[in-house]
């Protein structure tokens, strides 16, 4: 049996839709036994709570059975840091972007701007509180105030999670954990990654751990979706990247009108 290593790079937001064939990507590299350890490749700056975790839960159970390194490369910040928490070991270029421990929870209302354009917009509902997270009209304090509940809880799980990950006290990762980003630099000071280095660094290490060769890696992608295969097919990378773009902005503008999106 040749063994090998697996590459699989993350790149973009982390939106449900956009994670899920990662989720099955990761799931399979579990059980093909000729792969030995995967390199995670990370660039994203986070994205929704829910496919976050889930990122986070397959790389950890993936690495449960099989090494697996990270490498942040540009940003790794909110959710995708998250996700690198399930690998062993995190490296991180000196001018990495990582960090961002914390959760939002956009609420953006166009009451105003509807009377401006002279709109007159009625949200029949039944539930005292079902109109406040449409984002037509501003929140009312009291549903402010449970929104940041909710937001807390999320939090704290996120705090939870970093600090069993990178074997710390609770209480000292909360006091890291304001939302902001750090340099990988400084992020191995603090202790939140392992190791300065590129992804060559990381790959060279995981070799070692395994005993596979690095010349010995597989680049490993999930199946590229509908409309990019279709619009670049005939265009190549151009069309293929305005594609990518679309796509995200697309994705963005439904999750922004869904209303109640958490997100690290």
């Amino acid at each position: 049996m040749r063994e090998r290593l697996a590459h699989v790079p993350v790149r973009g937001a982390l939106r449900e839709r956009s994670v899920a064939p990662y989720l099955a990507l990761l799931k399979e590299l579990r059980a093909r036994p000729r792969i030995r350890g995967v390199l995670l490749d990370i660039s994203s700056g986070g994205g929704e709570s829910v496919a976050s975790t889930d990122l986070y839960l397959a790389v950890k159970r993936l690495n449960e059975q099989k090494p697996v390194f990270a490498s942040i490369a540009g940003v790794g910040a909110s959710g995708a840091y998250l996700a690198a928490l399930g690998a062993r070991r995190i490296f991180a270029y000196p001018e990495s972007l990582v960090g961002s421990i914390g959760v939002i929870f956009p609420h953006i209302a166009v009451q105003d701007l509807a009377r401006r354009l002279g709109l007159s917009v009625d949200l029949l509902h039944v539930g005292a509180h079902k109109d406040a997270y449409q984002g037509y009209r501003p929140l009312t304090d009291e549903e402010r105030g449970k929104l940041l509940a909710v937001a807390q809880e999320v939090y704290d799980g996120f705090v939870a999670v970093t600090a069993e990950a990178r074997h710390r006290p609770v209480e000292e990762i909360r006091q890291l954990a304001t939302g902001e980003v750090w340099t990988g630099a400084k992020a191995l000071s603090l202790g939140l990654v392992d190791a300065l280095g590129d992804r060559e660094t990381a790959l060279e290490e995981l070799a070692r751990a395994t005993g596979v060769p690095s010349g010995k890696t597989i680049r490993a992608v999930p199946p590229r979706p509908f409309l990019e295969r279709l619009v670049g097919a005939g265009s190549g990378a151009v069309a293929a990247g305005l594609a990518d773009r679309f796509r995200e902005t697309l994705e963005d503008a439904l999750v922004d009108a869904g209303g109640l999106v958490l997100r690290r």
